[in-house]
């Protein structure tokens, strides 16, 4: 029998950090972004670490009864992984695989805190979308204001410096709590500028071998 807040999403991807962070609002909302997860019936594409917000949210849906799916370089393994993880690993050469098969596999994306990574992986999501090469939605789940630094920048590039395009700027759905963002990220309409519909990729990163839009 079906859920009655059962979500479109099938698969989420959840970027986050190997790290736990300082505060404990963040171990918090990953655990809260785990349970929202399992109470929609949507299962997990993470980095397949066991460290930090990483682990702390996939076990939880995994717990929940929901699949997880784990991509990570087999460079990375000795760094992020510490005892045994939570349902299924795939094992990639590197990081370009690891976000193609990430993207691939995932319905909608969502950024909890983290550092470099988790801010590498989040933009060239963006970077992606903005550029017509997908239109699944980008979620920001600002914890204590983690992100609104960021969020703010992102303004000022639009309205201060004109760099950002309106349509651009509303890739990135932001929200304090999980069941707030995923919420807005089902009501998600993707839009495009103008120049979107002119552009023919040769290779994006949903064709490569083995991976598809």
């Amino acid at each position: 029998m079906e859920r009655a807040n059962q979500s479109r999403f099938k698969r989420i991807c959840v970027f986050c950090g190997t790290s736990s962070g300082k505060k404990a609002s963040y171990q918090e909302a990953a655990a809260e972004l785990g349970k929202e997860m399992v109470e929609r019936g949507i299962d997990l594409v993470y980095g397949g670490g066991s460290l930090g917000l990483m682990g702390l949210v996939s076990r939880v849906v995994h717990d929940g009864g929901r699949h997880v799916l784990g991509v990570i370089p087999k460079a990375l393994m000795p760094t992020e992984i510490c005892g045994e993880t939570v349902g299924e690993l795939r094992v990639v050469t590197n990081l370009h695989e690891r976000k193609a098969e990430m993207a691939r596999q995932a319905d909608a994306f969502i950024a909890l805190p983290g550092g470099y990574g988790t801010l590498e992986e989040l933009i060239e999501v963006i970077c992606w979308a903005q550029l017509g090469i997908h239109t699944k939605p980008v979620g920001l789940l600002n914890v204590d204001g983690y992100y609104s630094c960021l969020l703010s920048f992102i303004d000022k590039a639009l309205l201060g410096e004109g760099f950002i395009s309106e349509a651009a700027r509303r890739i990135i759905v932001s929200a304090t709590t999980a069941n707030e963002l995923v919420k807005k990220l089902e009501e998600y309409v993707p839009q495009h500028d103008d120049f979107v519909s002119k552009l023919k990729w040769e290779e994006e990163p949903f064709d490569r071998p083995g991976v598809a839009q």
